[in-house]
Formats: C-alpha cells, structure tokens, sequence
C-alpha cells in the first residue's frame, strides 16, 4: 500500500502512464493492477502513517517484472515521473537482467524484465 495525498489523482496517474487497472475504490483507498500484479494506495490520513513528501525521503522500493520494462519506463517518463535509471543490462547469476527506475509521487520503483522470477541453479 503506497501512501499518497490524493488517491484519486494518483490513481489517475498510474492508470494513464503505466496502463495500470483500478480494481476498486473505495475514495481513500484504492485498488490497482499492472499487468497482472496487484497494489494498493491510499491516503494515510487517520492511519499513523504518512506520505513520502511528508516525511521528506523515499519510504518504499516497488518492484515490477514485465515482458518490456524499456515502454513501460518510457511512458512513466512521457507522463512525469522522474526517470533517472534508465533500463540497463545488469549481470546477475543467472544470467543478463534488464531494469531500470523512475520516482512518482516519493515513491522508488524498479521495472525489470521476468527473469529473476524463474528457478535458478545455485
């Protein structure tokens, strides 16, 4: 669950620069998917928690693997997210990992390509 100050333009943002889904809504909370995973933002009014621009630095790291980080990380940047990783090759052990990162709304989230969710020889 990412905190917020506007869950309704934050689910706005990420429905037209990711593609992402809106499952629900409940006004504060809201439901999402991207490309078949889940999450959830909300604003943490009344809930002991708070915003990243609240609390003046990065408080989450979001993970996602999908088929082609390279447009997915191109249409956060067309839509105003702070793209400062692009998506690189990284050597990994099981082999080349493309991924790259961009900033919306305080929060981090990588983009990479499926290949650290399959088995690896150890």
């Amino acid at each position: 669950m990412l905190a917020v100050p506007d869950a309704a333009a934050a689910s706005g943002w990420y429905q037209q620069a990711l593609g992402a889904t809106e499952l629900w809504n409940l006004g504060s909370v809201i439901g999402l998917e991207l490309q078949g995973a889940p999450f959830f933002l909300a604003e943490p009014e009344y809930n002991n928690w708070d915003t990243p621009g609240a609390l003046g630095g990065t408080t989450t790291r979001v993970e996602v693997f999908v088929d082609d980080p390279d447009a997915l990380l191109q249409r956060a940047a067309q839509s105003g997210a702070t793209c400062d990783d692009p998506v690189r090759d990284h050597d990994a052990p099981w082999g080349k990992h493309r991924q790259g990162g961009f900033d919306p709304y305080g929060h981090r989230w990588l983009i990479g390509d499926s290949s650290p969710l399959h088995p690896h020889a150890r």
